[in-house]
């Protein structure tokens, strides 16, 4: 009797070889957003919406790279810091009244209490309720503070959301020249939300203290006004724009805090 052939294996196709790619160099972050910022200029504007000459920007200011962790621990703190204690309830022994046992404990048929100040009892004292003394401070460091405050800034002008004039100066406090000076400004700038946007529009720092024009921009609800060396991160982060007068004057200021 003939054996039966065993069907021969088949050999599997070898696949081929792939291609060496070769991989493209890796850019750091750091170096990619600083070749995005460019040679890190800007156009400084007029009052009356007229383009002046450039100006160099710090890259100490307007470099640094985005660190939003840093952001929101520094934004965060310094709210907790702002936050007021003004929730305060009384315990059982601060409320009025309820020196006297309401009635005697056997023989009425109700419920056994021994002070109206009973937390169960209406106008009684409040159980785990907020109190006045609790703290929510946190505690920042200087270096953090500005770091965070550079990081901020240098996302501001990347987004382009930072404008700078060389400067706000009125005669006399009137909103309507404030207006129609932030009015031209936008237009030349193309950052028409600075007038449009309804609330937190922007803040305006001043190089110095200007009471007239603090006072004209006083009843502009979407705009603050401050002083350069009194900005911090909550201030930029909470409005669109930043608006910088007299910049030549507001980066001397600005690049001092880095070494305090």
């Amino acid at each position: 009797m003939a054996t039966p052939k065993t069907p021969a294996k088949k050999t599997a196709a070898k696949a081929p070889a792939k291609k060496a790619v070769a991989k493209a160099p890796v850019v750091k972050k750091e170096a990619a957003q600083k070749k995005a910022l460019g040679a890190l200029e800007a156009t400084v504007f007029t009052m009356e919406g007229k383009e002046g000459a450039n100006i160099k920007l710090p890259e100490e200011l307007f470099g640094v790279s985005w660190n939003a962790d840093l952001v929101h621990q520094v934004v965060v703190g310094m709210q907790a810091n702002a936050r007021p204690t003004v929730a305060h309830t009384k315990f059982r022994g601060e409320v009025r009244g309820g020196g006297k046992k309401p009635w005697k404990q056997k023989g009425t048929g109700r419920a056994r209490h021994g002070s109206r100040r009973s937390p169960i009892w209406k106008g009684g004292g409040v159980t785990h309720g907020p109190r006045a003394e609790k703290d929510y401070s946190v505690k920042i460091n200087k270096k953090m503070r500005a770091a965070a405050f550079m990081t901020v800034l240098s996302k501001k002008y990347k987004d382009g959301e930072v404008i700078f004039i060389d400067s706000l100066n009125f005669a006399s406090p009137k909103t309507k020249d404030a207006k129609a000076a932030l009015v031209a400004v936008a237009n030349a700038s193309g950052n028409t939300q600075l007038i449009t946007k309804r609330k937190n529009a922007a803040v305006i720092a001043f190089s110095t203290k200007d009471t007239n024009a603090e006072k004209s921009l006083r009843n502009l609800s979407s705009f603050t006004s401050e002083e350069v060396r009194n900005l911090n991160p909550v201030d930029l982060v909470t409005k669109k724009y930043l608006v910088i007068e007299n910049p030549t004057e507001a980066f001397k200021i600005l690049s001092a805090r880095l070494t305090k």
